[in-house]
């Protein structure tokens, strides 16, 4: 059926609700709007779903998450793996809470054991709760840092892994087998419960997460010692990180906790800010308001769904507040891991930092420093996650560190995702750590940039929406594959990366070789003087995203070589 066909369908058939039918009635004659919605179906992707909430086959709404949902029970069955059950998780966001009840109740109504949250929790509990189940799979309802108009469906596998390959094109090809909303099966909530099939979980979970969170501490008593001197300033953005942040913080012995009020509260509207991401300097604008308030330190912040972690640091040299990017961050984090396990003697021979292709570039020389190897994957922390896994499976590697430079860590292997409550914490063992040693984390970073070299790295982002946009970004791609280029401004191009066709080629050589990664819509271009960029279009927004980073021998160098390269990288993307 076409889209109009499709429409009239929703609005006649008895299976939808009125509810639907009457916002469907309120677009009737708007022929655009009405393409956009039934134009197609919302897609299953490697990450499951996520989209503009409302009625719709392109929409998030309980249809659309029970047919995604009827689609991994039917694969859950054919794995025979029902017995073990699943476990589901949401965020603050809109319809959350709604949407979470009736994934539940599909996968109870084919017989498969649910544990479900009563209220919001972050993503990284998700994940562990479903491992420290023992749980086949899990369902976390989040549309992470997107628009308020947005929400989404993740799934994750018995790892406690977002879904990778071959398994994700094997769950999407159940789902997409499912032509006819009549196959979607569910049932009534008392019966499910009556049944053993939807059981309530919550403070116990709380509470074994807490635990394993610190056990990561690594010098306890140097937190000990400053954690009353520093100075911190939180915000959840209105999302799920407020409760086990200032939990984590407070157990820890950090009294000094300054949350702002005004995000504290869960609020799918996300009133306060346009758009509840931690990598947009508009979402700390009350948050360091706070901050010069009280004088604080740090300043930090997560996503609604709290994998994400943004932070701000108070420069003591200038009084100012200093913005510290993903990679920033990450490195902090990195350094201190390993320095620190190196002098306790407890960073292991085959130690392994993973990272995607899309961060920066100073992990590989702190690495390198300290005898660890550097594993980068495709975009996506769920191949972060995944290396874990295949780690324990064949011993080839012990896990240390893993990031991304879209604000998200992992220190540990309770979770197999980003997990920004224990990214809080660690910073915060950081911050009290250069403390001690009289600094801040602005000199610290000064310091690293000394010995590793002044890396610089920024992202930018061409907006696309609709199935206009999907074409032209899709065109875009094309044009730069078909066209490759063998300078990027001043910079030549040594080696080009189509990672849909695994190929790298030395331009110098016209030598190919295999990428060594799974197949992906990426193009990656390593130039001259450690520069690079890659492009990519978004998995989860309809955006394409060029990434881009800069080696210089001081910062001011490093800033000037990465505002040529942006200019240069704009030009390229027409």
């Amino acid at each position: 059926m076409n889209a109009e066909k499709t429409y009239q369908f929703w609005l006649e058939d008895s299976y939808f609700d009125e509810k639907t039918k009457e916002e469907l009635r309120g677009i009737a004659g708007d022929t655009k709007e009405i393409e956009e919605r039934f134009y197609r179906d919302l897609e299953f992707g490697t990450g499951g779903l996520r989209g503009i909430m409302g009625a719709g086959t392109n929409r998030m709404n309980i249809y659309t998450v029970r047919k995604a949902t009827q689609g991994l029970a039917n694969f859950i069955i054919k794995e025979n793996a029902m017995e073990k059950g699943a476990v589901i998780a949401y965020d603050s966001r809109n319809r959350s809470a709604e949407f979470a009840e009736e994934a539940a109740l599909c996968l109870a109504a084919n017989g498969i054991r649910v544990y479900i949250f009563p209220s919001l929790r972050p993503t990284p509990m998700l994940s562990f709760a479903l491992r420290d189940l023992g749980c086949t799979a899990g369902i976390v309802v989040t549309a992470s840092h997107n628009p308020p108009e947005y929400n989404g469906y993740k799934v994750y596998w018995e790892d406690g892994a977002q879904i990778t390959a071959p398994r994700d094109r094997e769950i999407i090809g159940e789902v997409n087998r499912i032509t006819d909303y009549a196959q979607v099966k569910t049932m009534e909530k008392e019966a499910a419960i009556a049944q053993g099939l939807y059981k309530v979980i919550g403070e116990e979970i709380d509470d074994r997460y807490m635990e394993e969170l610190k056990k990561l501490v690594l010098r306890p008593e140097i937190v000990r010692k400053e954690a009353g001197n520093l100075k911190i300033v939180y915000t959840p953005l209105h999302g799920a990180g407020n409760l086990p942040v200032r939990r984590i913080l407070k157990e820890l012995g950090f009294t000094n906790v300054y949350v702002v009020k005004e995000q504290e509260l869960p609020d799918g509207n996300f009133p306060t800010v346009s758009y509840p991401n931690p990598e947009d300097p508009h979402a700390f604008a009350l948050a360091l308001q706070l901050a010069k308030e009280v004088d604080a330190d740090i300043v930090l912040a997560t996503d609604p769904d709290a994998d994400r972690l943004g932070v701000y640091a108070k420069d003591g040299k200038t009084g100012e507040y200093v913005s510290f990017t993903g990679n920033m961050s990450g490195m902090l984090i990195l350094e201190y891991q390993l320095s620190q396990r190196k002098a306790m003697g407890t960073l292991p021979k085959n130690g392994a930092v993973v990272t995607t292709i899309v961060s920066g570039k100073m992990a590989g020389e702190i690495t390198k420093a300290y005898g660890t190897e550097l594993i980068e994957t495709l975009t996506g922390f769920k191949y972060i996650g995944e290396q874990i896994k295949l780690f324990r499976q064949d011993a080839s590697h012990e896990y240390v560190f893993g990031y991304e430079e879209s604000y998200g860590c992992l220190v540990g292997t309770h979770a197999r995702d980003k997990d920004a409550v224990s990214a809080v914490m660690a910073l915060c063992e950081v911050a009290a750590y250069v403390k001690s040693q009289g600094m801040t984390l602005c000199d610290k970073m000064r310091e690293l940039s000394e010995t590793y070299g002044y890396h610089k790295e920024t992202l930018c982002t061409v907006t696309l929406k609709g199935q206009d946009g999907a074409k032209q970004i899709g065109a875009m791609m094309e044009r730069i594959r078909s066209e490759v280029p063998r300078e990027i401004g001043a910079l030549a191009v040594t080696q080009f990366r189509d990672y849909r066709e695994g190929v790298k080629t030395d331009l110098s050589t016209g030598e190919k070789t295999p990428t060594g990664l799974p197949r992906s819509d990426v193009l990656y271009f390593d130039l001259e003087n450690g520069a690079w960029c890659c492009i990519r279009p978004s998995g989860t927004e309809p955006k394409i995203k060029f990434y881009i980073g800069v080696r210089g021998m001081d910062e001011k160098e490093a800033e000037e070589r990465l505002e040529s390269l942006t200019e240069a990288v704009k030009k390229l993307a027409g």
